[in-house]
């Protein structure tokens, strides 16, 4: 029998889990989750590594040996992080073999200190792909200014990149440049095309929990109308925008090379509001050519009562024009929001990551 999520799939969604850890590859449960719930990719970001590795019991002998190396903590998260991407990549290997390379990705995230810092970004991109050795890895690569150059220099070296806070259309539209520039550059270097793969992590629920305060604090009857709207038409926006962008002729002449087209891929997606229905940045965001990467909550909810409908963004792209349209008219600053959302979506990572690097070196400081 169907399930809303073979249905998703279907609909052309591929749904990659917003999860990963040593426990789950050890125990099963994600090669279940393929199995089960048409599970086609894997996102990781420091805090899910954080709250990975404070659970500690599936990193205990790794931790030791990495302890009597008495290497820093740098160095430890960096082997634990690749490691259990490299072996979730293996567990997807036929996934990216049966979709010729589209799915069976599994991401992984450069440091977020070095978000402002392109050669770093750069050599670490660099590191952590000749580290995991496997082509259906993704490196994450947060979409700011300083990104934005890593991003060319990265995909025109042939590594494919999982470009991640993605908040507003003009920095996707940037995005979507550094890839087909980076595409030129691997292009003229002799690299094939069709072996670099990216995705555009563009977050959704964020978006609403920002401008649903800003309305509240307006608290005016036509604001407080415009509710939990936003979110679903930046999203539908960024699709639109996408299409038109790869239906330009520098995009077309590389897509007539053997390039990919840089697939939308919605994050964020858990509601952060719990009046919301608790799949509404899922089936609110189906389209062909999308993916949407879950927290296992919101996937097992779209599992057990999504309801799937069809495209639910190209016949609502005039409805979300005229939701920008009335969001300006009531005095929210969409620009505003999406700078903020940046900045705080840089700082909750290096956070995450901090606490990430001191689990790890209180762990082994235990040890040694």
């Amino acid at each position: 029998m169907p399930t809303p999520t073979s249905e998703l799939s279907a609909a052309g969604v591929s749904i990659w889990l917003d999860d990963l850890s040593r426990e789950r590859i050890t125990s099963g449960s994600l090669a279940k989750l393929i199995d089960t719930h048409n599970v086609v990719g894997v996102t990781t970001n420091p805090t899910i590594f954080a709250a990975a590795l404070s659970d500690g019991e599936s990193y205990a002998s790794q931790v030791s040996e990495l302890a009597a190396e008495n290497i820093t903590a740098d160095e430890a998260v960096f082997r634990i992080t690749t490691d259990d991407v490299a072996a979730a990549c293996d567990i997807f290997q036929p996934v990216f073999e049966h979709t010729t390379g589209e799915d069976g990705r599994v991401s992984i995230e450069v440091s977020p200190t070095l978000a402002h810092d392109a050669h770093a970004t750069i050599a670490e991109a660099q590191r952590l792909w000749a580290r995991l050795d496997r082509r259906n890895a993704l490196i994450k690569i947060p979409a700011t200014l300083a990104g934005l150059d890593a991003i060319v220099e990265v995909i025109g070296a042939g590594i494919s990149v999982n470009v991640t806070l993605i908040f507003s259309l003009e920095r996707y539209a940037a995005v979507i440049d550094a890839f087909l520039a980076g595409l030129e550059k691997a292009r003229d270097a002799g690299i094939d095309l069709a072996s670099i793969h990216s995705v555009a992590s563009f977050f959704v629920s964020r978006v609403d929990s920002e401008v649903d305060k800003r309305l509240d604090a307006l608290a005016t009857d036509e604001a407080l109308a415009l509710k939990h709207t936003a979110g679903l038409a930046n999203a539908r926006l960024a699709f639109e925008l996408c299409h038109q962008k790869f239906a330009q002729p520098r995009a077309m002449s590389l897509l007539a090379s053997g390039a990919r087209i840089q697939r939308p891929l919605w994050a964020s997606t858990g509601v952060k509001d719990p009046t919301l229905p608790d799949t509404l940045y899922v089936t609110g965001l189906v389209a062909g050519g999308v993916v949407n990467t879950m927290p296992e909550k919101t996937l097992m909810a779209t599992f057990d009562h999504g309801v799937i409908t069809g495209d639910t963004i190209t016949p609502l792209l005039a409805d979300a024009h005229a939701c920008f349209a009335a969001l300006a008219s009531v005095g929210v600053d969409i620009d505003d929001v999406t700078s903020l959302l940046e900045r705080e979506g840089v700082e909750k990572f290096i956070v995450s990551w901090n606490e990430l690097l001191e689990t790890v070196n209180n762990a082994m400081e235990e040890r040694r």
